[in-house]
């Protein structure tokens, strides 16, 4: 090519309109420059930046929920149990909580802080007490039966309908617990969150003395096909499923604080379920 020639071609590259290709490879990077700084600098930024964050941190914990079912499906397959997902409903509520707690660093401590340590309080007490429920007896009359209806094809029809299904409803119900851990505001702990703690404390007495009073009325022999009556039974048909119900409004209440109001959806769901479905 003649230097003429290659001195017209520089200036077609110079002078090429603002849509041609030539310029929009050469306008990319600084595009996605500016794209990131407008994001981080900006209202708009302040809405998407942190729901992506967010998106990520609930797909995490989701990920970590299907790892756990999908453990605990074979050891149910081998021990001809599928009680052991109910033994582990508590503490994949105390997994999902910390996985919020540690990909938050921009929430309020105070806050996270006490919901992470009351949420592990619960779990924990409740996945001790249906293991120790448990223990030793055979497995839970409407797994038994579903297991007799689903015949050789039990096998792989419990991953779904036992395992997945309540892998799903306690990455639905655990929304409060992100929301409330991620919001930065207020900074410090309001009379809100102090009224969701003293609501969690009914619920949690509601349903370890609940529990603890039915566990020593059935060991009593003399108690076999009779129907506790005395205590906390006394008030309220299930007070340990009340207790539970009562808690996770006190979850709520940190996600309230925090602005959260849409989570709501989380204690009704669990609410329901232990009304209507089947509590644990």
């Amino acid at each position: 090519m003649s230097d003429d020639r290659k001195s017209a071609a520089g200036m077609s590259l110079i002078l090429a309109p603002p849509s041609s290709p030539v310029h929009v490879v050469a306008d990319a990077a600084p595009t996605q420059a500016w794209l990131h700084e407008f994001l981080c600098s900006t209202s708009a930024g302040a809405v998407i930046m942190p729901g992506m964050m967010l998106a990520e941190i609930y797909l995490t914990a989701g990920l970590v929920i299907l790892a756990l079912m999908t453990f605990l499906w074979p050891v149910s397959l081998k021990t001809r149990n599928a009680g052991i997902v109910d033994v582990f409903w508590g503490t994949g509520f105390v997994i999902t909580a910390w996985i919020y707690f540690g990909h938050t660093p921009e929430g309020s401590p105070a806050r996270k802080w006490l919901l992470a340590l009351l949420v592990t309080i619960w779990g924990l007490r409740l996945s001790a007490h249906i293991f120790r429920r448990n223990a030793g007896k055979a497995e839970d009359f409407r797994y038994r039966k579903w297991r007799e209806e689903a015949g050789r094809q039990w096998w792989w029809r419990s991953y779904f309908t036992v395992f997945l299904l309540q892998g799903l409803l306690m990455w639905i119900i655990s929304v409060p617990l992100l929301a409330a851990q991620q919001a930065a505001e207020p900074t410090h702990l309001t009379w809100l969150d102090y009224a969701a703690a003293a609501v969690w404390m009914v619920g949690f007495l509601f349903e370890a003395v609940g529990d603890w009073q039915l566990l020593r009325f059935k060991k009593n022999p003399a108690n076999k096909g009779k129907v506790l009556q005395a205590g906390l039974w006394r008030y309220t048909r299930h007070p340990n499923y009340f207790g539970d119900a009562v808690q996770w409004w006190g979850y709520y209440g940190f996600a309230l604080s925090a602005g959260a109001w849409w989570t709501i959806f989380s204690p009704l769901l669990m609410t329901f379920l232990l009304r209507r479905v089947s509590g644990v």
